[in-house]
């Protein structure tokens, strides 16, 4: 997807520019092409933004480490505030608190709003961060030991000695 001149959506019907999209998104690992529809509207000082997507990804379960499918389909909307000033990075030092005011969005008036950094942010904070394959995954199986005493790392065995011997003195 190209970057959205601002200033050209002003100029749009009902100032609003729809983009229906099925592609794959450079940096996201889908199965799937990316697909959906992206609704840019501008707002006089803030352009809001919303989609509807969907695609298909493989994650790995946390529990059985087995590779497993996920529809991941996202509804983000949001609102991103045109400030001029935008455009001015100044680092911010790491020590230095930040206000709630600085926690949003913007983009300068006369510049671009990019739909593919966008879309790509708001999947990626969609991933869930607890994987499993399935809520009854019981993990990786272990082996059966029958009554066998697993043989523990021999680089504990000097604290194992120390532990029988303060056991043995009480």
């Amino acid at each position: 997807m190209e970057a959205i001149y601002i200033p050209r959506i002003t100029r749009a019907p009902q100032q609003t520019e729809v983009i229906d999209f099925d592609e794959i998104i450079p940096g996201l690992e889908t199965l799937t092409p990316v697909h959906g529809r992206l609704q840019v509207t501008h707002q006089g000082n803030y352009l809001e933004v919303s989609a509807q997507v969907e695609t298909i990804i493989t994650l790995t379960c946390h529990r059985c480490l087995q590779q497993y499918n996920y529809r991941l389909a996202i509804a983000p909307a949001e609102l991103i505030w045109l400030d001029d000033t935008s455009n001015q990075a100044d680092p911010v030092p790491l020590d230095q608190d930040i206000s709630l005011d600085d926690l949003v969005e913007t983009l300068p008036p006369n510049g671009y709003f990019d739909p593919t950094t966008w879309l790509y942010e708001q999947l990626c904070l969609e991933i869930p961060q607890r994987q499993l394959c399935d809520q009854a995954c019981q993990g990786i199986p272990l082996p059966e030991t029958s009554g066998v005493q697993p043989s523990g790392d021999r680089r504990w065995a000097s604290l194992e000695a120390l532990k029988q011997q303060l056991s043995d003195r009480n």
